[in-house]
């Protein structure tokens, strides 16, 4: 039995991938060449796992791709937009959500309690995973001890899709509840665009000044955009 708006059954189709010479299959090219040697549609194939009548999985893939303009764009549909899309299901969007929050399980792992921040791509990653998906802005702290040993990662303010309204008392509370010797600020710009702006620079400025008078250090503010992060200690502005 299907899910409504999940892959026909296999009856009347065609030859599909099995017809394929063996090195264009997706599965065992993925087997002998690992995962990077595969194009979006084929491995978003391996997730359809089977075509539609007349189509191949890679098809499947491949439309739904182009509908959605990419894989980000098939990722940040919602459940009604992947449903209708041809091949896909409920029961997809559930296995794709499961996917997605996997991901960003692995990358958090990276930066689990107690562990030192030795890369700051590491830290760009974890946030990227934390924050990019949002379609709100918010305003985030990795709070640290004085060996930069991650404490704890807090959402300290939510906002709306150009906002999110911050208070200082509240960080400085935070971080002595903590006992945080430094802390690392980041925030999202759900229209994708990293680049800080001139209130970004204000508040970092607000925070610091007050930070510093509890003796917690700002190491730095990450923006996170659509596909980059920005840091204010490389532009200079911290």
């Amino acid at each position: 039995m299907l899910l409504k708006g999940d892959t026909e059954p296999r009856s009347g189709r065609g030859p599909g991938i099995k017809g394929w010479p063996e090195s264009e299959r997706p599965r065992e090219k993925l087997l002998r060449r690992g995962p990077q040697a595969l194009s979006d549609a084929e491995l978003l194939a391996l997730f359809v796992r089977s075509g539609t009548r007349g189509r191949t999985a890679v098809d499947v893939a491949r439309g739904a791709l182009v509908a959605s303009g990419g894989i980000r764009g098939l990722l940040d549909l919602d459940r009604e937009e992947l449903c209708r899309l041809p091949g896909f299901g409920p029961a997809r969007y559930v296995e794709l959500q499961a996917c997605l929050e996997i991901g960003r399980r692995h990358l958090a792992t990276q930066l689990d309690r107690g562990e030192p921040l030795t890369t700051p791509d590491a830290t760009s990653r974890f946030l990227m995973a934390k924050l990019r998906h949002l379609p709100f802005e918010v305003f985030s702290c990795l709070f640290l001890d004085n060996r930069h040993r991650v404490i704890e990662f807090e959402e300290m303010f939510r906002g709306t899709i150009d906002g999110a309204t911050v208070h200082a008392r509240e960080v400085v509370r935070r971080s002595l509840n903590l006992n945080a010797a430094a802390v690392i600020f980041a925030h999202n710009h759900p229209s994708g665009v990293a680049e800080p702006s001139h209130a970004d620079r204000l508040l970092t400025e607000q925070l610091e000044s007050a930070l510093s008078l509890v003796e917690v250090r700002v190491l730095d503010h990450l923006v996170v955009g659509d596909g980059e992060c920005v840091s204010f200690v490389e532009r200079g502005l911290l």
